[in-house]
């Protein structure tokens, strides 16, 4: 675990964090992102039928892996003053090799950039999602946090993906 200040994130610039510790990927939580995203499908929400299916046993959904970076992270990153951290989007993700149900899974993330922010700093992330039941990473994602100093929060500044005069709906 690297512990840090905001002050301190630039120094992270092309730093390898990870990888992190196992968790375990339970049908209970499978079944709970299922429900919250109406994504019932057998594969991930049927053991009986899913032990006849192409993996032997039901899988995670991609985004459920996707979702569990975030605290995956805080394995690798301990930002101590922060008074915010913000999921502030993604770059491009990808899922190529599945989570069985009852496998292991943890991250490794390369500190690709360090932008300053109001406030704090914005880090782009090579995030890479490992398996122990796959040869290949599971999620690989370029994700965007942001971290805010004590001083306050962070207002997200206009970009190509957001229409500020229009309310700030994307485009």
């Amino acid at each position: 675990m690297r512990i840090v200040d905001v002050a301190d994130l630039p120094s992270l610039e092309a730093t390898v964090l990870g990888p992190g510790r196992w968790h375990e990927v339970s049908q209970q939580q499978i079944n709970q992102f299922a429900d919250a995203t109406g994504d019932q499908q057998w594969i991930h929400v049927d053991p009986e039928r899913a032990a006849s299916g192409p993996f032997g046993r039901t899988i995670a959904h991609g985004y459920l892996t996707l979702s569990l970076i975030p605290v995956l992270l805080a394995d690798l990153l301990q930002v101590r003053d922060a008074a915010q951290a913000i999921n502030y989007g993604l770059g491009r993700a990808r899922f190529p090799a599945p989570v069985p149900v009852g496998s292991r899974v943890r991250l490794t993330a390369i500190v690709e950039k360090v932008e300053p922010v109001p406030s704090g700093f914005q880090l782009s992330l090579a995030s890479t999602v490992e398996c122990d039941a796959a040869p290949k990473p599971a999620c690989a994602a370029q994700v965007l946090c942001r971290f805010v100093g004590p001083a306050g929060p962070v207002s997200p500044a206009p970009g190509p993906d957001l229409d500020w005069k229009q309310g700030g709906e994307p485009r």
